[in-house]
């Protein structure tokens, strides 16, 4: 039994006390416990190596927890760009899929609980909260160690590792050791961007804090406090603020581009605090609400979200041109697609915009390089102070970016330490290649890459299935969708003469319908400004009126093509209720024009809705479109690219399996296996509700089988990758996945299978 204290303990008078001391070692440690440094954490354990993860706050997440409550978003955006399938994968994607599982609504609470235990559970991991990193010991031109402070146990922890990451969001670790740093934005004759602000924007980016409100369903009185502002007009969009408007989809209460966002950070919280409960008095007493008086205040934040402050100077800094262009870099390790978002330094004071934004044409590729400090040997960098100028800092900024690159470092972290290597080392063309199959095996998505696996026994299997969804027709059983904007459905097309199209439309007078088959750039370019045909539909009033798009275009390689059909008052087109993997039909919502001087290109926006809309259109295509068939299993991309890249099963397949036949029994240890849980699903961490719990596309109920018997079997999946084991290894020449449900009424389908172990 333990020793009970007493009651009463005296302690004798000494003369000097100083704090508990440990002393932890480990093979990395963490100063930040953000997105970006608790997937970086979760990847090197997972990888076998020691973890320390310092954060200073009380939970995980930073700008996502609950004590800021931003929105977690990446190159989705929300859908609001032409990135199709873009959604971060790997552990961040675990996290939101987890969260949006159990925490649909959206509640940054839950959300604190979903990444805790991801980073908990994890044995390799010592999680370090409510501690701040306070020195830091060089040795020649490497860290040594770090020394860091408890105040809820008075407890100063000294750290020892051969590997450090600052993802600490200012950079406390990075300055500390000394590592070469920017702050503020670079003129545009310094990397020759174009977008580069002007003094009278600000070169630094402000803090934000948020405020929720709730109906209590009586009168409330709100007084407010002495410090909060008085003269609401001081704000020059003051009229926009309204009773509906609330959390963080108020970003624009921004403040502290003026200033020194690391020294002022306090400055800049009660600055933000005047703002909101002067916002707040204007929302309750102006009298111009009177829906207001049945609300109260129910939360405002105590930290202000930081956007900007320190960026650190790495082998590469990453500038508009490689975001723009989506330049190839051979050590890309992940991706981002946020659109270029400058804010002005005086925020909410402002006379500009609240933002001002460039978007490009797609995800752009983000090289390992930015993730090494050039000149503090030891130390990667993480989050939102990687190695990039202010102008692309405005894109890679965001969160679900910051987490992938995240990701990148604790997996060169663990070939650093399983090697013996440095952190430039891995930057080596051979150590580069190895690092990116890593990253790939884990489910990372990094563009115009695709797992090439040696060690994956599917390479030399037999692939067959008991079924492959073939376009050939998806039922009109749709509601009808008006073209008051132009309407497009993509379409895997493979190599050669483009099939015969046909849709469905009613027409309410006569008119004449054009139809444009468009494409983007490149295979995997989402934006559909390439014309390839088109053709003038004469259409007389009436329903089910049929039209077929037949032209004489040849495709060079696998595609995907946009079925346009241009704006027309007069008609409607029937759409299908079926989803299947890889399809989505997206409505022009605007265009971004072209701006040379700035660097803008020109881009039109085609965006998919949200479900329980989008729907497919009602198309026919002949020949049919046959892009589904199991090869797909081992294409090497787990998501949508140029083609669907997944096995899907006809609709109606009974008892839907794929599997793979060896021509020798081979011994398997374990296997991976891809879902999809609809990588174009913007899956925001707070504040947006999504109609499901589960993708719809995703493979909820499944048996895996080896020679005939079954030796595993999931019946509660929501993920999109699961993993299994096998003690003792399995010997077999055949192994069938099958399919027994999902998570809606969608035609089976998985991404990849991998098998991993050797010849029986």
């Amino acid at each position: 039994m333990s020793q009970e204290r007493p009651l009463l303990a005296t302690m004798p008078a000494t003369g000097h006390r100083d704090f508990r001391t440990e002393h932890l070692d480990a093979d990395l440690v963490i100063v930040g416990g953000g997105l970006a440094g608790s997937c970086a954490a979760v990847t090197a354990a997972r990888a076998g190596i020691r973890v320390v993860l310092v954060q200073d706050r009380p939970v995980l997440g930073g700008n996502a927890s609950s004590e800021v409550r931003l929105w977690a978003l990446g190159a989705t955006a929300h859908m609001f760009n032409n990135n199709r399938w873009s959604r971060e994968g790997g552990v961040l994607d675990e996290i939101l899929v987890e969260n949006t599982f159990r925490n649909p609504e959206g509640n940054a609470v839950i959300f604190d609980t979903v990444l805790l235990e991801k980073v908990v559970s994890e044995p390799n991991i010592t999680l370090l909260l409510n501690t701040a990193a306070s020195a830091v010991e060089n040795d020649g031109g490497d860290i040594r160690s770090v020394t860091a402070f408890c105040s809820q146990n008075s407890t100063r922890y000294e750290l020892t590792a051969p590997l450090f990451c600052d993802a600490s969001g200012d950079g406390v670790l990075g300055f500390l050791a000394g590592a070469a740093y920017r702050m503020g934005a670079e003129s545009r004759e310094e990397f020759g961007e174009l977008f580069a602000p002007e003094e009278s924007y600000g070169g630094l980016l402000g803090q934000s804090i948020y405020f929720y409100s709730k109906d209590v369903g009586r009168p409330v009185a709100f007084t407010p406090p002495e410090y909060a502002l008085t003269d609401i007009t001081k704000i020059p969009r003051w009229r926009s603020f309204d009773t509906k408007v609330q959390g963080c989809r108020l970003w624009w209460i921004e403040y502290g581009g003026r200033l020194d966002t690391v020294h002022d950070t306090e400055a800049i919280k009660w600055e933000l605090w005047k703002v909101v409960y002067g916002v707040w008095n204007h929302l309750k007493n102006s009298g111009r609400f009177p829906e207001a008086e049945t609300l109260t205040l129910e939360w405002v934040g105590l930290i202000p979200g930081k956007r900007e402050s320190r960026r650190f100077e790495g082998l590469y800094m990453l500038r508009q041109q490689d975001l723009v262009e989506q330049r190839s870099h051979d050590d890309a390790v992940g991706s981002g697609g946020w659109s270029i978002d400058l804010h002005p330094a005086d925020g909410v004071f402002s006379e500009h915009a609240g933002s001002s934004h460039l978007h490009a044409r797609g995800v752009y590729q983000v090289p390992y390089r930015c993730l090494v400090s050039r000149d503090v040997g030891n130390l990667f960098l993480a989050g939102r102070i990687i190695s990039v100028t202010h102008v692309a800092f405005a894109s890679t900024r965001v969160m679900a970016t910051c987490a992938q690159l995240g990701q990148a470092v604790g997996m060169a972290a663990a070939l650093c330490t399983r090697d013996a290597l440095r952190p430039a080392d891995v930057a080596e063309p051979k150590r580069m290649r190895e690092l990116q199959r890593e990253l790939l095996r884990a489910g990372q998505h990094i563009p115009g890459h695709r797992l090439d696996d040696p060690d994956d026994l599917v390479r030399d299997a037999t692939l067959s299935a008991s079924s492959s969804f073939a376009l050939s027709s998806l039922p009109g059983d749709g509601p009808a969708a008006p073209l008051d904007t132009s309407l497009a459905q993509l379409l895997p097309v493979p190599a050669g003469p483009i099939p015969r199209i046909g849709l469905t439309v009613d027409v309410a007078a006569p008119t004449t319908l054009r139809v444009e088959l468009r494409t983007g750039n490149r295979p995997d370019d989402y934006t559909p400004d390439v014309v390839l045909g088109s053709r003038e539909f004469p259409l007389d009033a009436g329903t089910g009126r049929r039209i077929e798009l037949d032209l004489d275009v040849t495709i060079d390689e696998p595609r995907y093509v946009f079925v346009a059909l241009m704006a027309n008052d007069d008609v409607s087109v029937r759409t299908s209720l079926t989803r299947v993997t890889g399809l989505v039909s997206v409505r022009h919502s605007g265009t971004q024009e072209a701006d040379p001087a700035v660097g803008r290109p020109r881009v039109e926006f085609w965006l998919p809705e949200r479900r329980p809309g989008g729907h497919n259109l009602a198309v026919t295509a002949n020949p049919p479109l046959r892009a589904w068939d199991a090869e797909n299993l081992r294409h090497g991309h787990a998501r949508p690219t140029a083609q669907p890249n997944a096995w899907a099963a006809a609709p109606g397949d009974p008892a839907p399996a794929a599997t793979l036949r060896w021509a020798s029994p081979r011994t398997i240890e374990r296997v991976e296996l891809g879902f999809d849980t609809d990588f174009d699903h913007a899956l925001e961490t707070v504040l947006w509700a999504h109609p499901e719990n589960a993708m719809p596309f995703c493979v909820r109920h499944y048996r895996v089988k080896a020679g005939g018997a079954v030796v595993a079997e999931r019946t509660a999946n929501h993920q999109t990758r699961d993993t299994l084991t096998f003690d003792p290894p399995l010997e077999t020449d055949e192994l069938t996945v099958e399919v027994v449900a999902g998570h809606g009424d969608v035609a089976a389908a998985v991404f990849e299978v991998r098998c991993y172990g050797g010849r029986a």
